[in-house]
C-alpha cells in the first residue's frame, strides 16, 4: 500500500468516523441553539483527535498489506530477502502482525524446502543415464531428460510421440495408460526394436502420473537399453549352434588320428610325423576359429556404442600395409600404397582429415579384406589399396560411379565427409548371386577353398560389424574372373 493510498484510506476512514458526531453537532445547532462557531470548532477538535488515532492504525495496515503482498512476489520470481520496516505497533490490530509475519517466514522456509527438493529431482532426472519421456493426454512430449535427448535427437515440447518412436506397440501401451489412469491401470513393460542409427532392442515401462493440475492424465516413458542382453543370449545359442558345426570336423579328425596313434600307427613313425602335422594344422584351424568367435562376440556386445577417438589414415593403413607386405611376396604379390609408391598418392594420403573411430578395430578391418585379398587374389598381381575423401550424397551411385551390392548396405548414410578405403584385388572374382550373403557367419563362396586357405569364415562377418560400430558403409564390387573391390565408408571427424 503506497503512501497516497494510505492517506486516501485515512480521509475515508476519518469521513465516515467524523459523520455521527458531525451529525449530533448539526442537531445541537439546529434544534439547540448551540453556537454555530462552537459547534465547528468541537467538530474540528473531534476530526483531529480522530486523525492522531486513526493513522498509526492505516500505518500498519498498510505494512501488514506489503508483507503479504511480498508471498505473491515470493510466487512469481521476486526478491525474497525484501522485507518493509516494522512501523509503530497498533493498539488495534494486536499481534495481528506477528502472526503474518509468522507465516511469512514459515511460508518462505517452506517455499526454499520445496524448491530444494525440486532442484535435487531435477539432477536426479538429468543424471540418470536411461531415458525418461513424459508424455502428455495428446500423446506430445512435454519433457525429456538429457538422457533420451541424446539418444533420440530432438524431443522440444510439444513434438508427438509418434514422430520419434513408431513402435506400434509402444503407441498402444501409451494410449492405453493415457485412457486407462482413471480405472486405476498399472505400468506396462513393452519390448520393441529401434532400427536406426544402429538396431537397437529397448525395453520401456509406461506409468501413468496425474497432471499437476488434476484435470488430466500425463504418461513417464522410462527406456531401458536391453541390447547387450538379448545380443548376449543370441551370441550363446550362436557359439553352441555355429561353433558345434564348425569345430566338429577338426575334432572328429584330431580323434581320428589320436585313436590311429595309440593304434595300429602307434610304432609307424612315418605316420606319426605326418598325422601330428595335420593334428597340429586342425589344432590352429580351431584356435582361429575361437579366437574369431570371441572378436565377434566382442563387437556385437558394443556394436551400439558408437567410437569417439580419431584415427590417423595414412599411419592406419601403413602399418597394416607393412604387416602383411611379407605375406603378399610369398605369393609374388605387391600391395601398391600411396605412401609406398605414388608420391602424389602419398600426399595426398597426409592431407586426408581423421577418422571417427577405433584404431583396432579399423586395423582388424583393413588386415581382414587385405589378408582376404591376399588368399583369393591371382599370384603375382597387385593389391591396390587406396583413401579418398568423399561427400555423403556422392557415395552409392554419385560422384565416382559408385555401386552397391545388395544387401550389403547397413546403416543410414551419416551426414558430412567421408573417407572411402577401397581394396582391389584381380582374383577370380565373386558371383553376383553371392554378395548379399558374403558377410554372414560362417558363409563361403567355395568352403573346401577357404578351409584351405586357414579361412574361419568370419572375417568379413568380422568386417561388417565392425564398420556398423563406426556408423558406417561396407560396398562390395566383384566382377567374376576380373577381381573384386572392397569398399569402407567412415565419418571423416570433423
Amino acid at each position: 500500500m503506497t503512501a497516497p493510498e494510505t492517506r486516501r484510506r485515512l480521509l475515508i476512514g476519518l469521513a465516515l468516523l467524523a459523520a455521527p458526531p458531525g451529525i449530533a453537532l448539526l442537531a445541537l445547532v439546529v434544534f439547540a441553539g448551540l453556537n454555530p462557531g462552537a459547534a465547528l470548532l468541537a467538530g474540528l477538535f473531534c476530526f483531529g483527535v480522530m486523525a492522531a488515532l486513526l493513522r498509526p492504525h492505516f500505518v500498519h495496515l498498510a505494512f501488514l498489506a506489503r508483507q503479504v503482498r511480498g508471498l505473491a512476489e515470493d510466487d512469481a520470481g521476486g526478491d525474497q530477502a525484501k522485507t518493509p520496516p516494522l512501523p509503530q505497533r497498533s493498539a488495534l490490530a494486536g499481534d495481528l502482525d506477528t502472526a503474518i509475519a509468522d507465516a511469512v517466514r514459515a511460508w518462505r522456509q517452506r517455499r526454499q524446502i520445496v524448491e530444494q527438493m525440486v532442484r535435487t529431482d531435477q539432477a536426479v532426472i538429468e543424471s540418470l543415464p536411461d531415458p525418461l519421456i513424459l508424455i502428455g493426454r495428446d500423446r506430445r512430449i512435454v519433457r525429456a531428460n538429457p538422457a533420451a535427448t541424446a539418444f533420440f535427437g530432438d524431443l522440444s515440447p510439444g513434438r508427438e510421440l509418434i514422430a520419434v518412436l513408431r513402435n506400434p506397440a509402444l503407441i498402444e501401451a501409451v494410449d492405453a495408460a493415457l485412457a486407462g489412469t482413471a480405472g486405476g491401470a498399472g505400468s506396462r513393460v513393452v519390448e520393441f526394436v529401434q532400427p536406426v542409427p544402429v538396431e537397437r532392442i529397448l525395453s520401456a515401462r509406461i506409468a501413468p502420473l496425474p497432471e499437476p493440475a488434476g484435470d488430466g492424465t500425463m504418461v513417464i516413458v522410462s527406456l531401458h537399453d536391453i541390447t547387450p542382453i538379448r545380443r548376449a543370449e543370441q551370441l550363446r545359442a550362436d557359439f553352441v549352434a555355429n561353433a558345434s558345426h564348425e569345430l566338429r570336423t577338426p575334432l572328429s579328425t584330431l580323434v581320428g588320428f589320436i585313436e590311429t596313434l595309440r593304434g595300429p600307427a602307434s610304432d609307424d613313425e612315418e605316420a606319426r610325423g605326418r598325422f601330428l602335422a595335420i593334428m597340429h594344422e586342425q589344432a590352429n584351424r580351431m584356435a582361429r576359429l575361437v579366437a574369431d568367435l570371441l572378436s565377434l562376440s566382442r563387437i556385437e556386445l558394443n556394436e551400439h556404442s558408437a567410437p569417439t577417438g580419431r584415427v590417423e589414415v595414412a599411419a592406419l593403413l601403413g602399418n597394416v600395409v607393412d604387416a602383411l607386405a611379407l605375406k603378399a611376396e610369398q605369393r609374388g604379390m605387391r600391395i601398391e600404397f600411396g605412401s609406398a609408391g605414388d608420391a602424389k598418392a602419398s600426399g595426398e594420403l597426409a592431407t586426408l582429415p581423421p577418422i571417427v573411430g577405433d584404431a583396432d578395430e579399423l586395423a582388424q578391418v583393413f588386415q581382414n579384406l587385405i589378408d582376404n585379398a591376399i588368399k583369393y587374389g591371382r599370384a603375382g598381381t597387385p593389391i591396390r589399396v587406396s583413401a579418398t575423401l568423399v561427400t555423403a550424397t556422392a557415395v552409392g551411385g554419385g560422384a565416382g560411379g559408385t555401386r552397391s551390392a545388395p544387401g550389403i548396405t547397413r546403416p543410414a548414410r551419416p551426414p558430412g565427409w567421408q573417407i572411402a578405403i577401397a581394396i582391389a584385388d584381380q582374383g577370380e572374382g565373386i558371383a553376383r548371386e553371392h554378395l548379399p550373403r558374403l558377410t554372414e557367419r560362417f558363409y563361403r563362396v567355395d568352403a573346401a577353398r577357404s578351409r584351405d586357405l586357414g579361412g574361419t569364415g568370419l572375417g568379413l562377418a568380422i568386417v561388417k560389424h565392425i564398420v556398423s560400430r563406426h556408423r558406417g558403409r561396407l560396398e562390395i564390387e566383384s566382377e567374376a574372373g576380373k577381381g573384386s573391390i572392397f569398399r569402407v565408408l567412415l565419418p571423416a571427424a570433423s
